[in-house]
């Protein structure tokens, strides 16, 4: 039962960096709550972006199976980011309004890790790295990701080399750019999915990636709610209009041909 000199559990997780990590401003019984709830929120997005990068790699790679295990594990990822939300939830604006001021200008809006999901995942705006003006080590970052195909840049790239037929300006364009739908891209889906059984590996990635934006859109859901039961119709604290700002996210769509071919089938 001695661990003396040995890797212990606590050793081995950082336990003592982790749980001295939260420092209350105020109080307020609840802020603990809130702190806790984004902490353990960019932890999860830490391991996202871990995996949407090992997923992007096997996609280069032509590595299906593992570009399929992770992404189904990105989607698990997001699920949990969703009940989370539930716990949020149990605090009333009368108890937020106790340490809201504490906040100053911190905002979720200033998450690097969810700009770079946002990133990787298509949603690009060079607009954006503006409130990381401050984090020249985080900027250098986010402008790598933003001037690299994104994970649906490479799942297209992967459409041609399997032989379907896509427009060269789908395949080599300004990848700092947002993507735009395109109707070659729209065509060699639905091929995909009037073949499932040819085109299995194609067909699963699709599903995969169509699962993956289905669990992120509901996180954007739940965050709007969330806020809105809240804090109401008030501004964000780091300047955004708040709800307002967070149902226009709620318009944004990853992989545009991916829902179209439900229509066209």
């Amino acid at each position: 039962m001695s661990f003396e000199g040995a890797m212990a559990y606590g050793d081995y997780l950082k336990l003592d960096r982790i749980l001295d990590a939260q420092a209350p401003l105020s109080s307020a019984h609840d802020e603990m709550l809130f702190i806790i709830q984004h902490q353990t929120s960019e932890l999860w997005m830490k391991l996202a972006l871990h995996e949407l990068e090992a997923v992007r790699r096997a996609i280069r790679a032509d590595d299906m199976p593992t570009a399929l295990k992770m992404m189904a594990r990105v989607s698990r990822i997001f699920e949990h980011l969703n009940n989370a939300w539930d716990i949020l939830r149990t605090m009333t604006p009368s108890e937020y309004t106790r340490f809201r001021d504490d906040l100053g200008q911190s905002s979720g809006f200033q998450s690097w890790q969810y700009r770079s999901i946002e990133f990787i995942s298509g949603n690009k705006a060079a607009a954006l790295l503006k409130p990381h003006a401050h984090r020249p080590d985080v900027v250098a970052d986010l402008k790598r990701r933003l001037a690299e195909p994104s994970l649906y840049d490479e799942a297209i790239r992967l459409l041609a080399r399997s032989g379907l037929v896509i427009a060269p300006e789908a395949l080599e364009r300004d990848w700092t750019q947002p993507y735009r739908a395109d109707d070659s891209v729209r065509a060699a889906w639905g091929e995909v999915y009037r073949n499932p059984e040819a085109m299995w590996g194609l067909y699963d990635l699709a599903e995969k990636l169509v699962d993956f934006e289905d669990y992120f859109r509901r996180w954007r859901f739940n965050h709007v709610t969330t806020v809105e039961r809240v804090i109401g119709f008030k501004r964000g604290t780091g300047g955004t209009s708040g709800v307002a700002y967070l149902r226009k996210m709620l318009e944004v769509v990853l992989f545009p041909e991916l829902w179209d071919v439900r229509t066209a089938l």
